[in-house]
């Protein structure tokens, strides 16, 4: 099970030498991809299609079949644990998840139980285990969740939210209760983890996409803390290999000191930091994930390679770079975009990594 073809991705996690800057794109398989679309139609509903093993799978392999992406990220939502806690997840149209049963008092917290990954959440292991099956060592396999903290605003909130108005009243408020929760989030988020690893899944990447929105006070206490005790509870080792972790909060470029010191592998940079600022903080104690912003790909693929070039430039001579998007690939992307992106990070690092 682990002989990988490619494993670019995963040394550069552990800072080894590599013949160039491995890449991959957050939100990869999408709707950027007219043959996601395709596949999304027929599943029914997204979430029918994040249920589906099968066509999990499909999904997740599509950009591989387009690009020579580094790493393959497994195809779900950071709301799966969430909507298994029995909050009905549901998504509208053009208005993003929303969930038919919040919880805002102590009653509905303490209601809430730790998902089994295997009994509740099975079809997202049975996706793991297809695609890790389908790959056949063909690249790397990245889980993921939520963070705790970003978890629990779309819990409270029922939805997405500009205000964080009940999330953050719950915490100035209630602090204790929003720690129960919080509690109980990174408890399910760590067996989630553990069990997507057991299932075959290679790297693990934690999304914080709203500790950003914290002061630095409530950062460390809300949502560091939490997935501060995630990594310290993960399995870093299966079929023979280190398990890397990948730790992401989007806005949370003062605070990289404090995250790599939970003892994680990498970081995730958004494009609001600038990269060789980051490895001047951090240094050699993690790998660093990063950081073109998403918009650069609604421009020419001539301005597209002049910016890949200057991030690469800002990183440096050596291993420890994961070149992403500072976020998610925006749907309207075209994957023509896309693709001169990716083989200008191949082409213009190779030069970085000769010894």
């Amino acid at each position: 099970m682990s002989d990988l073809k490619n494993d670019r991705f995963l040394r550069a996690l552990m800072r080894q030498p590599v013949d160039a800057t491995p890449v991959w794109m957050m939100r990869q398989a999408g709707r950027y991809l007219p043959e996601y679309r395709a596949t999304r139609e027929k599943a029914g509903s997204f979430m029918d299609l994040c249920m589906n093993p099968e066509l999990a799978c499909e999904v997740t392999l599509q950009p591989l079949e387009r690009f020579p992406l580094d790493a393959a990220i497994l195809f779900s939502d950071i709301l799966t644990i969430p909507d298994a806690m029995g909050l009905g997840l549901y998504f509208s149209e053009g208005e993003g998840p929303r969930f038919k049963r919040p919880v805002r008092d102590r009653a509905a917290i303490d209601a809430l139980g730790v998902p089994d990954p295997e009994q509740d959440l099975r079809y997202v292991m049975d996706a793991v285990r297809t695609i890790r099956r389908e790959l056949n060592g063909r690249v790397p396999l990245i889980g993921f969740s939520g963070s705790p903290w970003t978890l629990a605003t779309y819990m409270i909130e029922g939805s997405s939210t500009k205000t964080f108005a009940r999330s953050k009243g719950m915490m100035f408020d209630e602090p204790a209760l929003m720690h129960s929760l919080l509690d109980k989030l990174a408890a399910a988020v760590t067996e989630y983890l553990n069990a997507q690893v057991a299932a075959g899944a290679q790297a693990l990447m934690v999304f914080d996409t709203w500790g950003g929105t914290l002061s630095p006070r409530d950062y460390k206490a809300f949502s560091l803390a939490y997935m501060q005790r995630i990594v310290d509870g993960l399995t870093r080792e299966a079929d023979g290999r280190k398990v890397p972790v990948i730790l992401f909060t989007k806005g949370g470029g003062q605070w990289l000191e404090l995250m790599a010191d939970t003892g994680c592998d990498a970081l995730g940079l958004d494009w609001t930091t600038d990269i060789g600022d980051a490895r001047a903080r951090v240094g050699d104690r993690v790998a660093l994930q990063g950081n073109l912003d998403p918009c650069t790909l609604y421009a020419s693929p001539q301005a597209i390679r002049r910016s890949v070039g200057e991030i690469l430039a800002s990183y440096g001579k050596g291993s420890g770079h994961v070149f992403n998007l500072g976020h998610g690939i925006h749907p309207t992307i075209p994957p023509e975009h896309a693709a001169a992106m990716i083989e200008a990070v191949h082409e213009l690092s190779r030069p970085y990594h000769a010894t």
